[in-house]
């Protein structure tokens, strides 16, 4: 059986919350789940889905990269961080890696392939991409009743109008980037 590693992430945009990634050992041969791209999947679907590439998946290692490293790094190496990190918790594994996007992490380099779209056309990615939205979603909504009236339970910490106008009611809160303009702003306006 061929395997390949599938890493995505989820949490770039928004003004709260972790960046999450994830990393899954699949088996190329898989045939029997029909996967995507994370953002093309009701929340429904994706949560159906899980269990499957669960029972699928041969390993799954999930990083992460916390605000303070965001505001520290830039989104960008706090990103690539959580990804070296997902990869790491695999454990010595020998199978092409696979990332979605058009960057391999500094540490990855030489054993990565970057594919642009790879959510959408590679299901080691999708899976990665489907568990880690989920991961995301599922603490967002945990920090929602430690951090009440921003909404972090219906946008995730990303930069709808609602959001932007509890920054501005509530302040900035202990999980916001601070590095970031709307929340930078209302940080120098205070």
């Amino acid at each position: 059986m061929s395997l390949m590693i599938g890493v995505d992430e989820v949490g770039r945009g928004p003004l709260a919350g972790p960046v999450v990634t994830c990393a899954v050992l699949w088996p190329e041969d898989h045939g029997m789940i029909a996967l995507d791209d994370s953002k093309k999947l009701s929340a429904k679907k994706r949560e159906t889905l899980v269990p499957l590439i669960r029972d699928k998946a041969i390993k799954i290692s999930f990083g992460r990269a916390e605000v303070d490293e965001i505001d520290r790094l830039n989104i960008l190496h706090a990103t690539m961080l959580a990804m070296e990190r997902a990869v790491a918790g695999l454990g010595a594994v020998d199978a092409p890696i696979r990332i979605d996007g058009n960057r391999v992490p500094d540490g990855l380099k030489g054993r990565a392939l970057a594919v642009v779209g790879g959510d959408g056309l590679i299901a080691a990615i999708s899976a990665a991409s489907i568990l880690a939205k989920v991961a995301r979603d599922e603490e967002m909504t945990a920090l929602a009743e430690m951090y009440p009236g921003y909404g972090f339970e219906g946008h995730a910490g990303y930069p709808t109008k609602a959001h932007i106008q509890a920054l501005e009611t509530l302040g900035v809160s202990p999980i916001h980037r601070r590095s970031f303009g709307p929340v930078k702003r209302i940080l120098e306006n205070a």
